[in-house]
């Protein structure tokens, strides 16, 4: 997410391992199969400002915290116990939110239309059928019908234009049916028989279909089927002008937060032992739907990669904020930053990945 930017310096910080007060258990780095030494030499080289303004770096293996470093302590917004704005990790927070109202019963499947959810609603501009028949699933894959491309700075739908009105959700229902020129992929044409297009507005509307469906506030129903069963606390929420919580980016969370959304996939939607997704809605959100671009598809508002020759599944957002997931290694890292106004910024996150974190891993 673009906007609701909060401040955060790059400062020197020791490398540390996890304390007594996380409720992940905390181990040395080789005794998970990872070299402390060269853990050590990234931390060197964030410091030294190879990668730019690093704000965090957190790496848990086989579900232990190995290794835990914040590069802004002492700053004002920084260390442990700062909020991250991670700007569109957060979509990947809506996805499993969506996936809990339906294991809940309150949405039957993703197949489900959003209109029944939106009620109350003044009648939408541009009127198509299309639009009345969008899903929960064209949302979480970013292949609905509407014209809403936040890299393309000429869409209707792009996200810089949501926030200069007040109803975010009015925006995207307002937007007219996309066109498939011959130089534009049919969805019919591309793989998976979706066409992939980044909108955060859609995004935002899921959070508001979310709301209407369970029958409370988002940030209510979050606390109760996700954040609380985690034992996050203290989270932070950014608001429409409407008062709607902003499912599309900007949810302030701790790093040890971020880290524990991450593990709670890796485990298939299990934390401490307790179901808290289904399984089944893990393994759908962490598949293809869509094709975001070569060699990258798009899950349930989740990344699906190849990093270091490894299969991984990343949460998002603007910066190079990360929280990255490499199923077949038991790795779940975390990587904030405050790279903003640099070029190529996920570039500059996915070299940290690959060349120190996954390089990390003896054989």
């Amino acid at each position: 997410m673009k906007r609701f930017l909060f401040a955060a310096a790059l400062a020197l910080a020791p490398l540390s391992i996890a304390s007594a007060a996380s409720d992940m258990p905390s181990a040395a780095p080789a005794a998970e199969g990872l070299s402390a030494s060269k853990l050590e030499a990234m931390s060197t080289a964030i410091k030294a400002g190879q990668f730019q303004k690093i704000t965090s770096v957190l790496v848990a293996r086989h579900g232990k915290l190995v290794f835990e470093a914040y590069y802004d302590d002492g700053k004002p917004d920084g260390g442990m116990e700062a909020r991250r704005n991670t700007r569109s990790v957060t979509k990947t927070v809506t996805a499993m939110l969506a996936g809990a109202a339906i294991d809940r019963g309150a949405i039957p499947n993703v197949d489900a239309p959003i209109k029944p959810y939106l009620k109350g609603r003044p009648p939408a501009a541009a009127p198509d059928p299309r639009k009345d028949k969008v899903t929960v699933e064209d949302l979480m894959t970013m292949s609905s019908i509407a014209e809403c491309d936040d890299d393309n700075q000429f869409s209707r739908g792009n996200e810089e234009r949501m926030y200069l009105i007040e109803d975010w959700v009015g925006f995207y229902l307002d937007l007219p049916v996309r066109g498939f020129p011959d130089w534009v992929q049919k969805p019919a044409d591309a793989p998976y028989g979706r066409s992939f297009s980044y909108c955060t507005a859609g995004v935002t509307t899921l959070g508001a279909v979310v709301q209407g469906a369970v029958g409370k506030p988002l940030p209510v129903f979050a606390r109760e089927a996700l954040l609380g069963p985690l034992g996050i606390e203290g989270e932070r929420w950014q608001v429409s002008p409407l008062g709607l919580a902003q499912g599309g980016g900007g949810l302030g969370l701790r790093s040890r937060d971020l880290l524990k959304l991450g593990q709670l996939y890796l485990e298939g939607g299990k934390w401490n032992g307790r179901q808290v997704l289904p399984a089944s809605f893990v393994k759908a959100a962490t598949s293809p739907h869509a094709n975001a671009r070569p060699e990258t598809d798009y899950g349930y508002l989740i990344w699906l990669q190849t990093l270091g020759g490894h299969k991984a599944w990343a949460m998002s957002g603007t910066g190079g904020n990360k929280v990255v997931i490499v199923p077949d290694l038991g790795i779940v890292a975390v990587i904030t930053t405050a790279n903003f106004d640099v070029r190529q910024p996920h570039a500059i996150t996915e070299r940290l990945l690959t060349e120190h974190i996954l390089a990390a891993v003896e054989p």
